[in-house]
């Protein structure tokens, strides 16, 4: 039984150092597969910028935007000036941030695999609505549903990845989900590549390779083992050692498993999560389920993925141009998350956020600083300095891709106690689809009215959150992820905030080796 389960919601003992098994095939096939999901949400990031600036798909569905773009003495900075073209990118974050709530008890009372699933269908309906629309209600309506693929995906695969990676290697396997979304991202540039050029319904194309994600993580869902933490916890025991002696290649698993049958007697006597994790001894999980997703969102990388192709020709590039660039800076994004994965696990969580908000801010500055003197209202960029621009933002993208890309969805995974873990991922995953649904809805008009300030306005942000992580946010490297609650009590801050556990002190692992 846990100690103080009902005043601290940790387990009884660090058994750490106990944890047994090496990382086998079994587990990398299975993290290869669901991470799979994460390439919906990159697919559309990438796809959604690209077909936003095709003529053919302009015409059809907004013609007030494309008589816009093609006036001759437009602002450059407001070519694209339209909420309804905003709310056609943005509508499908509104319906994953409220998919994503519910998806929570639907992880925790049926497993990981079932919101997996489900997420993989609705995203096939939505992705065949969208290349089949012949009007903007059909277009939405196809939005809202893959919105709703992505909300319940999102919820549940980092939950997966973190669940079944072992201790040691939890970073790198779970960073495998932004490895797929990056690689959606590029893909789904190379696409806008040859689509553009099949007219007038190579946009239908675009939309319409969405459901090839979404089989792969459909399918991919049915044959994936259950995590043994959710067996655990649905009162599958045998199984659920089975499956943990399984991804574990040895059946000295008893450390881990105690661990994690303690954590599901705490969780089964919880009937309220949500409720449950707005207490005081959960305050250091909730500031990061809410922290860490915004703050991934205002680095500004939405913005710059979105409306990649739209951004470039605002600043004078050609419609091709523009494409070759965008997809650049999705091939450095899917680039750079490797060198996340190969360092996570060695150098910690905390460096690599650090040193990725510093080269952030500093590409931010720059580009602002090239566009408020070379580039006006009505002017365009030379060559010279159009290529300074994409160097600089790939430079960004580069920081972003190993530190507040995969980290900001892999710290808030692996942080939750499993009595709210579910919770507390479906509040990471509708934060970050809320801020999503604002940048995306307001970044044309931010850039109408900011200009090249735009870009110092995310500078502002990525400075906060890298302060924000230096003084708040221990390190997470090596720390089981059924044991991450004794963590917060050995923090400067937090220990002072948290509640005393049942025997009156304040921490109950003084001497642990963990880094903090």
């Amino acid at each position: 039984m846990a100690v103080g389960s009902f005043n601290t919601g940790v387990v009884a003992k660090e058994r750490a150092e106990q944890y047994k098994g090496r990382l086998t095939a079994y587990v990398i096939i299975a993290c290869i597969v669901a991470a799979t999901g994460g390439s919906l949400f990159g697919y559309d990031i990438g796809i959604s910028g690209g077909v936003t600036s095709m003529d053919d798909f302009l015409l059809d569905f907004f013609p007030s935007v494309y008589r816009q773009k093609k006036h001759a003495h437009e602002n450059n900075y407001c070519k694209y000036d339209n909420q309804v073209l905003a709310a056609f990118t943005s509508s499908l974050y509104i319906a994953g941030l409220v998919a994503s709530l519910m998806a929570s008890p639907v992880t925790r009372k049926y497993g990981r695999r079932a919101s997996i699933i489900g997420g993989g269908i609705s995203f096939l309906i939505g992705s065949a609505l969208n290349a089949s629309a012949v009007n903007l209600a059909m277009l939405i309506v196809g939005r809202v549903m893959l919105g709703v693929g992505i909300g319940f995906g999102n919820q549940a695969i980092p939950l997966y990845l973190s669940e079944m990676a072992p201790t040691h290697l939890r970073g790198g396997l779970n960073m495998m989900f932004q490895v797929a979304t990056t690689f959606g991202i590029f893909t789904a540039n190379m696409i806008n590549f040859g689509t553009q050029k099949i007219k007038p319904w190579g946009w239908r194309l675009s939309l319409g390779l969405a459901a090839v994600p979404a089989l792969l993580m459909t399918v991919g869902g049915i044959f994936l083992p259950e995590t043994p933490n959710s067996l655990i916890e649905r009162g599958s025991k045998e199984r659920g050692r089975m499956i943990l002696e399984k991804i574990r290649g040895t059946r000295e698993v008893d450390a881990e498993f105690q661990d994690m049958v303690d954590a599901s007697e705490l969780a089964n006597s919880i009937k309220h999560p949500f409720r449950n994790i707005l207490e005081k001894r959960y305050r250091p999980e909730l500031v990061m389920a809410i922290f860490m997703p915004t703050f991934q969102i205002l680095t500004g990388i939405n913005s710059i993925l979105f409306y990649a192709p739209v951004l470039f020709q605002s600043m004078g590039f050609a419609g091709d141009a523009s494409l070759y660039s965008s997809a650049l800076t999705g091939g450095v994004l899917a680039f750079s998350t490797f060198i996340s994965i190969a360092t996570v696990d060695r150098l910690g969580r905390r460096v690599l956020l650090i040193s990725g908000g510093i080269q952030m801010i500093t590409c931010q500055v720059i580009v602002a600083i090239i566009l408020g003197v070379k580039f006006g209202a009505n002017q365009e960029l030379s060559k010279g300095f159009s290529i300074l621009v994409v160097t600089v933002i790939c430079l960004f993208v580069l920081a972003f891709g190993w530190s507040w890309g995969p980290l900001g969805w892999t710290v808030p995974s692996e942080i939750f106690p499993l009595e709210i873990r579910s919770a507390g991922q479906s509040i990471t995953v509708a934060v970050n689809l809320l801020f999503t649904f604002i940048i995306a809805q307001a970044f044309l008009a931010l850039l109408c009215s900011f200009k090249f300030g735009i870009f110092l306005f995310f500078a502002g942000w990525i400075t906060i959150m890298t302060i924000f992580v230096f003084v708040f946010l221990p390190e997470t490297k090596g720390i089981p992820i059924e044991e991450m609650a004794l963590m917060w009590r050995r923090h400067w801050f937090w220990k002072r905030i948290l509640p005393e556990t049942s025997d009156g002190s304040i921490t109950s692992a003084k001497e642990s080796g963990y880094a903090t």
